[in-house]
């Protein structure tokens, strides 16, 4: 029984969700192709920036964070205060323990990395409020319960992300002894970047969802376009890794040994995430399908933030942004494995569960 409902929840994850891993390879591959064979691609493609921002790459990681946005439910969010221990203990590790624990992981395998080791840090400002709707309906979690904490953490991260940025980036890294980075960043540089990528789509998603539930109905909106824009998200994110990679097909030999450094940490932070979070949450009363819930959300994080918060202060060619492209190269795999590990501990915790 068990196992027929995994497969019917696997089947749900798109085709193009399900070899995410892929293409991403493939834009990376693309990219570093026509940079290599094309050296003056780079040059045309700076040719649109202004500052340290692309014209054309901020579209597209405008677009990349819409669909997601238009998904979160608020209406679900007061559903998530019956059991007001396990939200405060849910929000403490999403917010407090997730962002100190890759700070931590980024200083202690990045500190010869500077740039590597920002972005990593930058990558663990924000919990995901894309994908993890994905997993935890692979792993049978509770749909409203999920609703309700991207609800929050979206509008959590539209307040606050540019304040973690700073606090960060310009005191905790002079706090452990770490100040030959040269970052010249102000609260007011990453609140800007903040505004523009994910402001501008939290908008447009509450204006658009408004409206189109107001003309054509919650039905046809969760149904037609919901459905229709989703695949927005991966195109842009897969425009932004043809891009970045692109620029820098030149020195693209170091790059296999980068992207084994950088995965390492962040291989480690998914998994410590999920199962402190795992074990916590059941400790305080969640049932399995909000353990799920709550445990996804720890563990995913937001990159088409951290993307373009990169991107937008340090610049298209950054360390800093290859992180982040980075990053949904190592969650995809790493999360899938998750999914199976959330079905194995269901049968060792929630035993009642599972008969």
């Amino acid at each position: 029984m068990n196992t027929n409902k995994t497969i019917a929840q696997q089947k749900r994850l798109s085709f193009l969700d399900q070899y995410l891993t892929l293409w991403i390879f493939l834009a990376m591959g693309i990219g570093v192709s026509i940079g290599y064979f094309i050296p003056s691609s780079a040059n045309f493609i700076n040719s649109f920036s202004k500052g340290t921002t692309n014209i054309p790459l901020a579209i597209g990681l405008i677009l990349m964070m819409y669909p997601p946005l238009t998904k979160v439910k608020f209406e679900k969010i007061p559903t998530l205060f019956h059991n007001k221990k396990l939200l405060f203990v849910s929000f403490f590790i999403t917010w407090i323990v997730g962002p100190f624990l890759m700070f931590f992981l980024a200083i202690t395998f990045l500190k010869d990395y500077p740039d590597y080791m920002t972005g990593l840090i930058i990558i663990g400002l924000a919990p995901c409020i894309a994908m993890v709707i994905v997993w935890n309906e692979l792993a049978g979690g509770n749909r409203e319960y999920v609703s309700g904490l991207v609800g929050i953490n979206s509008i959590l991260q539209v307040l606050f992300f540019s304040v973690y940025a700073y606090f960060y980036l310009e005191i905790m890294l002079p706090f452990f002894g770490i100040k030959a980075l040269s970052i010249d960043i102000t609260i007011g540089e990453i609140a800007k970047t903040v505004s523009v990528y994910l402001g501008i789509p939290f908008a447009l998603a509450v204006i658009s969802k408004l409206v189109l539930t107001k003309t054509k109905g919650e039905e046809w909106f969760n149904r037609k376009f919901i459905p229709k824009i989703s695949p927005i998200t991966l195109i842009a994110l897969l425009f932004t890794i043809v891009v970045m990679f692109n620029l820098k097909g030149q020195m693209i030999v170091d790059i296999p040994f980068d992207v084994i450094r950088i995965a390492i940490p962040l291989v480690i932070f998914f998994a410590i995430m999920f199962t402190l979070t795992f074990y916590v949450s059941k400790f305080f009363g969640a049932d399995y399908a909000q353990n799920a819930a709550i445990s996804f959300t720890a563990s995913g994080n937001n990159f088409e933030l951290a993307i373009a918060v990169a991107i937008g202060v340090f610049g298209i060619n950054s360390g800093q942004a290859f992180a982040g492209v980075i990053g949904p190269l190592v969650e995809v795999p790493a999360l899938i494995l998750l999914v199976k590990f959330a079905y194995y501990l269901k049968t060792k915790l929630y035993k009642n569960e599972t008969l």
